[in-house]
Protein backbone atom coordinates (compact mmCIF):
# COMPACT_ATOMS: atom_id res chain seq x y z
CA UNK A 1 0.00 0.00 0.00
CA UNK A 2 1.17 3.87 -0.79
CA UNK A 3 1.39 5.79 2.50
CA UNK A 4 1.94 9.47 2.63
CA UNK A 5 3.51 10.80 6.42
CA UNK A 6 2.87 13.54 7.81
CA UNK A 7 5.36 14.18 11.02
CA UNK A 8 8.51 12.91 11.35
CA UNK A 9 9.30 13.36 15.17
CA UNK A 10 10.43 10.53 17.44
CA UNK A 11 7.39 8.39 16.64
CA UNK A 12 6.66 9.36 13.06
CA UNK A 13 10.23 8.59 12.31
CA UNK A 14 9.89 4.77 13.44
CA UNK A 15 6.45 4.82 12.20
CA UNK A 16 7.88 5.41 8.52
CA UNK A 17 10.64 2.88 8.66
CA UNK A 18 7.87 0.19 10.09
CA UNK A 19 5.96 0.78 7.00
CA UNK A 20 8.62 0.79 4.70
CA UNK A 21 9.99 -2.67 6.34
CA UNK A 22 6.12 -4.25 6.27
CA UNK A 23 6.67 -3.81 2.25
CA UNK A 24 4.45 -0.11 2.32
CA UNK A 25 5.32 2.72 -0.25
CA UNK A 26 6.04 5.62 1.90
CA UNK A 27 6.07 9.20 1.11
CA UNK A 28 7.04 11.82 3.63
CA UNK A 29 7.04 15.84 4.53
CA UNK A 30 7.96 17.56 7.55
CA UNK A 31 8.63 20.59 8.21
CA UNK A 32 11.94 19.97 9.58
CA UNK A 33 14.24 19.59 6.67
CA UNK A 34 16.80 17.95 8.33
CA UNK A 35 14.58 15.29 9.33
CA UNK A 36 13.42 14.77 5.27
CA UNK A 37 17.17 14.19 4.90
CA UNK A 38 17.51 11.73 7.27
CA UNK A 39 14.83 9.65 6.18
CA UNK A 40 15.67 10.21 2.25
CA UNK A 41 19.14 8.25 3.81
CA UNK A 42 16.75 5.16 4.82
CA UNK A 43 15.59 5.20 1.24
CA UNK A 44 12.10 6.94 1.54
CA UNK A 45 10.99 9.88 -0.66
CA UNK A 46 9.96 12.97 0.74
CA UNK A 47 8.35 16.22 -0.94
CA UNK A 48 9.36 19.04 -0.26
CA UNK A 49 5.34 21.00 0.87
CA UNK A 50 2.79 19.54 2.27
CA UNK A 51 0.17 20.31 -0.92
CA UNK A 52 2.73 17.88 -2.62
CA UNK A 53 1.94 15.13 -0.74
CA UNK A 54 -0.99 14.05 -1.77
CA UNK A 55 -0.17 14.83 -5.82
CA UNK A 56 2.72 12.50 -5.57
CA UNK A 57 0.10 9.59 -4.56
CA UNK A 58 -1.57 7.92 -6.82
CA UNK A 59 -5.20 5.91 -6.53
CA UNK A 60 -6.69 6.02 -3.01
CA UNK A 61 -4.31 8.06 -1.14
CA UNK A 62 -3.80 6.97 2.82
CA UNK A 63 -2.34 10.07 4.24
CA UNK A 64 -1.37 9.21 7.95
CA UNK A 65 -0.44 12.03 10.34
CA UNK A 66 1.69 11.57 13.09
CA UNK A 67 1.74 15.04 14.54
CA UNK A 68 1.04 17.12 17.91
CA UNK A 69 -2.40 17.31 19.25
CA UNK A 70 -4.04 20.92 18.72
CA UNK A 71 -4.16 23.19 16.10
CA UNK A 72 -1.36 22.04 13.92
CA UNK A 73 -4.24 19.06 12.99
CA UNK A 74 -6.12 21.42 11.82
CA UNK A 75 -3.60 23.52 10.09
CA UNK A 76 -2.75 20.43 8.01
CA UNK A 77 -5.90 19.21 7.28
CA UNK A 78 -7.25 22.93 5.94
CA UNK A 79 -3.97 22.48 3.71
CA UNK A 80 -4.55 18.93 3.08
CA UNK A 81 -8.32 19.02 1.88
CA UNK A 82 -8.21 21.31 -1.16
CA UNK A 83 -6.14 18.34 -2.64
CA UNK A 84 -8.11 15.57 -1.99
CA UNK A 85 -10.64 13.29 -3.62
CA UNK A 86 -13.78 11.49 -2.83
CA UNK A 87 -13.00 8.23 -0.75
CA UNK A 88 -9.38 8.81 0.33
CA UNK A 89 -8.33 8.53 4.15
CA UNK A 90 -6.89 10.42 6.57
CA UNK A 91 -5.48 8.78 9.66
CA UNK A 92 -4.97 10.83 12.63
CA UNK A 93 -2.14 8.45 14.69
CA UNK A 94 -1.52 11.16 17.18
CA UNK A 95 -3.41 11.97 20.14
CA UNK A 96 -5.93 14.01 19.31
CA UNK A 97 -8.89 14.80 21.81
CA UNK A 98 -11.57 12.57 20.96
CA UNK A 99 -14.05 15.74 20.70
CA UNK A 100 -12.09 17.23 18.04
CA UNK A 101 -11.38 14.36 16.10
CA UNK A 102 -15.23 13.87 15.46
CA UNK A 103 -15.94 17.20 14.63
CA UNK A 104 -13.12 17.00 12.36
CA UNK A 105 -14.45 13.70 11.15
CA UNK A 106 -17.87 15.38 10.23
CA UNK A 107 -16.18 18.43 7.95
CA UNK A 108 -14.11 16.28 5.36
CA UNK A 109 -17.05 13.41 5.42
CA UNK A 110 -18.54 16.67 3.70
CA UNK A 111 -16.42 16.26 0.79
CA UNK A 112 -16.35 12.33 0.65
CA UNK A 113 -12.80 12.10 2.61
CA UNK A 114 -12.77 9.90 5.72
CA UNK A 115 -10.73 10.42 8.88
CA UNK A 116 -9.94 7.70 10.64
CA UNK A 117 -8.67 8.15 14.91
CA UNK A 118 -5.98 5.95 15.48
CA UNK A 119 -4.87 5.84 19.06
CA UNK A 120 -1.44 4.34 19.13
CA UNK A 121 0.39 3.15 21.56
CA UNK A 122 4.05 1.35 22.33
CA UNK A 123 6.49 4.65 22.55
CA UNK A 124 9.26 5.11 20.42
CA UNK A 125 10.25 1.62 20.30
CA UNK A 126 6.63 0.39 19.45
CA UNK A 127 6.42 2.50 16.81
CA UNK A 128 9.45 1.18 14.94
CA UNK A 129 8.69 -2.45 15.83
CA UNK A 130 5.26 -3.09 16.42
CA UNK A 131 2.47 -0.27 17.47
CA UNK A 132 -0.62 -1.01 19.38
CA UNK A 133 -3.52 0.92 17.41
CA UNK A 134 -7.23 1.73 18.61
CA UNK A 135 -9.26 3.00 15.39
CA UNK A 136 -12.28 4.86 14.63
CA UNK A 137 -14.10 6.06 11.97
CA UNK A 138 -15.94 4.98 8.67
CA UNK A 139 -15.99 1.16 9.03
CA UNK A 140 -15.19 0.64 5.22
CA UNK A 141 -12.51 2.95 5.68
CA UNK A 142 -11.09 1.17 8.47
CA UNK A 143 -11.22 -2.61 6.23
CA UNK A 144 -9.33 -0.83 3.08
CA UNK A 145 -6.54 0.50 5.78
CA UNK A 146 -6.79 -3.32 7.67
CA UNK A 147 -3.74 -4.69 6.16
CA UNK A 148 -1.86 -1.49 7.05
CA UNK A 149 -2.91 -1.63 10.80
CA UNK A 150 -2.12 -5.87 11.01
CA UNK A 151 1.23 -4.78 8.96
CA UNK A 152 3.13 -2.44 11.60
CA UNK A 153 1.08 -3.68 14.61
CA UNK A 154 1.93 -6.37 17.25
CA UNK A 155 0.68 -9.27 17.13
CA UNK A 156 -3.78 -8.72 18.06
CA UNK A 157 -2.20 -5.19 18.89
CA UNK A 158 -5.50 -3.76 16.51
CA UNK A 159 -8.74 -3.01 16.72
CA UNK A 160 -11.60 -1.22 15.33
CA UNK A 161 -13.62 0.52 18.40
CA UNK A 162 -16.33 1.90 15.85
CA UNK A 163 -17.82 5.53 15.46
CA UNK A 164 -15.54 8.56 14.65
CA UNK A 165 -13.55 9.68 17.91
CA UNK A 166 -13.92 6.03 19.77
CA UNK A 167 -10.16 5.35 19.12
CA UNK A 168 -9.25 8.59 20.21
CA UNK A 169 -11.39 7.77 23.31
CA UNK A 170 -9.87 4.68 23.84
CA UNK A 171 -6.41 5.92 23.48
CA UNK A 172 -7.63 9.06 25.79
CA UNK A 173 -8.11 6.45 28.73
CA UNK A 174 -5.32 4.21 28.18
CA UNK A 175 -2.94 7.50 28.82
CA UNK A 176 -5.23 8.38 31.91
CA UNK A 177 -4.71 4.49 33.08
CA UNK A 178 -1.06 5.34 32.44
CA UNK A 179 -0.27 8.07 34.83
CA UNK A 180 -1.66 6.15 37.33
CA UNK A 181 0.42 3.03 37.14
CA UNK A 182 3.19 4.99 36.57
CA UNK A 183 2.22 7.31 39.56
CA UNK A 184 2.02 4.15 41.82
CA UNK A 185 5.44 2.98 40.57
CA UNK A 186 7.22 6.11 41.42
CA UNK A 187 5.49 6.58 44.91
CA UNK A 188 6.30 3.18 45.78
CA UNK A 189 10.11 3.94 44.97
CA UNK A 190 10.18 7.03 46.68
CA UNK A 191 9.13 5.08 49.71
CA UNK A 192 12.10 2.38 49.48
CA UNK A 193 14.53 5.37 48.45
CA UNK A 194 13.74 7.35 51.74
CA UNK A 195 13.52 4.11 53.96
CA UNK A 196 17.30 3.41 52.40
CA UNK A 197 19.23 5.54 49.93
CA UNK A 198 21.78 3.11 49.15
CA UNK A 199 19.19 0.32 48.37
CA UNK A 200 19.78 -0.99 44.74
CA UNK A 201 16.16 0.14 43.24
CA UNK A 202 17.58 -1.63 39.55
CA UNK A 203 17.82 -4.74 40.79
CA UNK A 204 14.28 -4.58 43.14
CA UNK A 205 12.57 -3.73 39.97
CA UNK A 206 14.14 -6.67 37.92
CA UNK A 207 13.67 -8.92 40.72
CA UNK A 208 9.64 -7.71 40.29
CA UNK A 209 9.34 -8.08 36.66
CA UNK A 210 10.16 -12.19 37.32
CA UNK A 211 6.63 -13.60 38.34
CA UNK A 212 5.63 -10.83 40.64
CA UNK A 213 1.85 -9.36 40.61
CA UNK A 214 2.87 -6.32 39.63
CA UNK A 215 5.64 -7.16 36.68
CA UNK A 216 4.92 -5.14 33.71
CA UNK A 217 6.57 -3.20 30.25
CA UNK A 218 6.76 0.06 32.84
CA UNK A 219 8.35 -2.18 35.29
CA UNK A 220 11.28 -3.11 32.98
CA UNK A 221 11.45 0.33 32.05
CA UNK A 222 11.94 1.50 35.58
CA UNK A 223 14.90 -1.09 35.84
CA UNK A 224 16.72 0.62 32.87
CA UNK A 225 16.36 3.67 33.73
CA UNK A 226 17.69 3.29 37.35
CA UNK A 227 20.69 0.77 35.49
CA UNK A 228 21.80 4.12 33.28
CA UNK A 229 21.46 6.29 36.32
CA UNK A 230 21.42 4.84 40.33
CA UNK A 231 18.82 7.04 41.56
CA UNK A 232 18.31 9.17 38.75
CA UNK A 233 20.47 11.94 40.27
CA UNK A 234 21.37 13.31 37.08
CA UNK A 235 17.63 14.30 36.30
CA UNK A 236 14.88 16.68 37.90
CA UNK A 237 11.35 14.77 39.14
CA UNK A 238 9.94 17.66 36.83
CA UNK A 239 6.67 15.69 35.02
CA UNK A 240 5.10 17.24 32.20
CA UNK A 241 1.89 16.64 31.23
CA UNK A 242 0.78 16.14 27.12
CA UNK A 243 -2.58 16.51 27.63
CA UNK A 244 -4.36 13.21 28.01
CA UNK A 245 -4.86 13.11 31.60
CA UNK A 246 -6.71 16.05 31.69
CA UNK A 247 -8.95 14.86 29.01
CA UNK A 248 -9.89 11.68 30.66
CA UNK A 249 -10.36 13.51 34.11
CA UNK A 250 -12.53 16.04 32.40
CA UNK A 251 -14.43 13.51 30.99
CA UNK A 252 -14.46 11.72 33.97
CA UNK A 253 -16.03 14.47 35.69
CA UNK A 254 -18.72 15.31 32.39
CA UNK A 255 -19.89 11.38 32.75
CA UNK A 256 -20.01 11.06 36.77
CA UNK A 257 -17.42 8.21 36.87
CA UNK A 258 -15.41 8.90 39.81
CA UNK A 259 -11.55 8.30 39.16
CA UNK A 260 -9.56 9.47 42.03
CA UNK A 261 -6.13 7.96 41.10
CA UNK A 262 -6.08 9.28 37.32
CA UNK A 263 -6.93 12.30 39.00
CA UNK A 264 -4.74 12.97 41.69
CA UNK A 265 -1.55 11.31 39.39
CA UNK A 266 -2.43 14.22 36.82
CA UNK A 267 -2.54 17.05 39.95
CA UNK A 268 0.86 14.91 40.89
CA UNK A 269 2.35 16.13 37.46
CA UNK A 270 1.29 19.73 38.70
CA UNK A 271 3.04 19.73 41.82
CA UNK A 272 6.17 18.56 40.25
CA UNK A 273 6.84 21.34 38.09
CA UNK A 274 6.67 23.39 41.89
CA UNK A 275 9.06 21.28 43.85
CA UNK A 276 11.45 18.14 42.58
CA UNK A 277 10.65 14.79 44.44
CA UNK A 278 12.06 11.27 43.92
CA UNK A 279 8.81 10.06 42.64
CA UNK A 280 9.03 13.28 39.67
CA UNK A 281 12.01 11.90 39.17
CA UNK A 282 10.88 8.41 38.40
CA UNK A 283 8.09 9.46 36.50
CA UNK A 284 10.27 11.54 34.12
CA UNK A 285 12.79 8.52 33.36
CA UNK A 286 9.75 6.44 32.61
CA UNK A 287 8.55 9.11 29.64
CA UNK A 288 11.86 9.32 28.59
CA UNK A 289 12.60 5.86 28.34
CA UNK A 290 8.87 4.94 26.50
CA UNK A 291 8.45 7.70 24.12
CA UNK A 292 11.72 9.76 24.13
CA UNK A 293 10.30 13.07 26.43
CA UNK A 294 12.87 15.22 27.50
CA UNK A 295 14.14 15.55 31.29
CA UNK A 296 15.52 18.17 32.71
CA UNK A 297 18.95 17.99 33.63
CA UNK A 298 20.20 19.07 37.16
Amino acid sequence: MQIGLIGLGKMGYNLALNMQQKGHSVVAFDANKGAMERIQGEGISTVAALHALPQAMTGRRVIWMMVPAGQVVDVILNNLKNYLNADDIIIDGGNSFYKESITRAKDLEKQGVHLLDCGTSGGVNGALNGICAMVGGWKDAFTYCEPLFKSISVDKGYLYWGKSGSGHFVKMVHNGIEYGMMQAIAEGFELMHKHNPSMDLAAIADVWGHGSVVRSWLLELTQHALQKDKNLESIKGVMHSSGEGKWTVETALEMGVPAPIITMSLLMRYRSQQDDTFSGKVVAALRNEFGGHAVEKK
